[in-house]
C-alpha cells in the first residue's frame, strides 16, 4: 500500500479523519439494532472478547513498541517513558472511572459508579460506554500526531493500522451497545442513537491527542505509552469482565485471541 500521499495533510486533520472513520463503524454496528431485537449472550461475549484482543494488541504493537523505539533513538533509557507513560494512562482512567457517573449494562441503577447523581439511567449507560472510547480516540490521535516529527511510511502505516483495528472492533462494539439497550426497553431508534453517540468522543479525543503531541514533541514516547495504559485499563476493568458473563467463557477467550491476531496482522503487515 502506497501511503505517501497522506503526508501532505496535517497530522491533526488525519487524526480527525481516522477517528471519524472509527466513529462511523461504531454507528454502523449500532445500526444492527434495526435488524435484531436481541443478541445471544455467546455472541456478545465473543464480540467483547474480540474488542479486548484488538485493544491489547494495539497497545503494544502500535503504541508501546514505537514508544520504546523512539526513546532508544533519542538516546534515553527506553523503559522509563514506556513505564511512566503506561502507568500514568491507567491512573488517568482510574480517576475518571471514580469521578464520572456511569452504569454498566445489565446492572441496577443503584449500582452506578462515580460521583452520585440523579441523572437518568440512559445517560449513565451511555457514559459507561463512552468512558472506554476515550482512550481509543486518544490512541489514534497520538499515533497520527507522531507523524509530525516521524514522517516515515512505517509510522504512518502503523497509525493507519491502529485506526483500522480500532474501527474493526468498534463495529461489534456498537452492536454490543445498541442491542442490549433495546433489551433495556429503549426503542430501536433511541438505542441506535445512544449506541452511536457513545463513539462521538473518539474524534474529540483524537484531535486533542494529536494536537497535544504536536505541542509537546519531546514527550511523544510518554504520550504513546499513556494511550496504551489507558486502553489496557479499560480492557481489564470493563471488557474482559463483561465478556466473561455466563458459562461460555471459552468463546470470549477465543474472541480475544482472534482480535489480538487480527490487530497484530494489520500492524505488522502494514507497518
Amino acid at each position: 500500500m502506497n501511503l505517501n500521499f497522506f503526508f501532505q495533510y496535517n497530522p491533526v486533520l488525519l487524526a480527525l479523519f481516522a477517528t471519524l472513520f472509527t466513529w462511523g463503524l461504531t454507528a454502523l454496528g449500532a445500526s444492527m439494532v434495526f435488524f435484531f431485537k436481541s443478541i445471544n449472550q455467546k455472541i456478545l461475549n465473543s464480540m467483547l472478547g474480540f474488542a479486548a484482543g484488538v485493544m491489547i494488541a494495539a497497545s503494544f504493537w502500535s503504541l508501546l513498541k514505537p514508544a520504546i523505539e523512539m526513546s532508544e533513538a533519542q538516546g534515553t533509557i527506553p523503559w522509563i517513558p514506556a513505564v511512566v507513560g503506561f502507568l500514568s494512562g491507567g491512573a488517568f482512567l482510574l480517576i475518571i472511572d471514580k469521578i464520572l457517573p456511569h452504569l454498566h449494562l445489565g446492572l441496577a441503577t443503584d449500582k452506578a459508579e462515580g460521583i452520585k447523581t440523579s441523572w437518568q439511567r440512559s445517560v449513565l449507560l451511555v457514559l459507561a460506554i463512552t468512558l472506554h472510547n476515550i482512550p481509543e480516540g486518544l490512541a489514534v490521535g497520538v499515533a497520527f500526531g507522531a507523524l509530525a516529527n516521524n514522517p516515515d511510511t512505517g509510522m504512518l502505516a502503523g497509525a493507519v493500522a491502529l485506526a483500522i483495528g480500532i474501527g474493526l472492533q468498534n463495529f461489534p462494539e456498537g452492536a454490543a451497545v445498541s442491542i442490549p439497550l433495546r433489551r433495556e426497553g429503549f426503542s430501536r431508534l433511541k438505542a441506535f442513537t445512544y449506541g452511536q453517540l457513545s463513539g462521538v468522543v473518539e474524534p474529540i479525543a483524537g484531535v486533542v491527542g494529536a494536537y497535544l503531541v504536536l505541542s509537546i514533541t519531546p514527550l511523544l514516547p510518554y504520550a504513546l505509552s499513556f494511550a496504551a495504559g489507558a486502553m489496557i485499563f479499560v480492557v481489564v476493568e470493563e471488557l474482559i469482565p463483561e465478556s466473561q458473563t455466563g458459562n461460555e467463557t471459552d468463546l470470549s477467550t477465543i474472541g480475544a485471541m482472534l482480535g489480538f491476531a487480527t490487530m497484530m496482522l494489520l500492524d505488522v503487515s502494514l507497518g
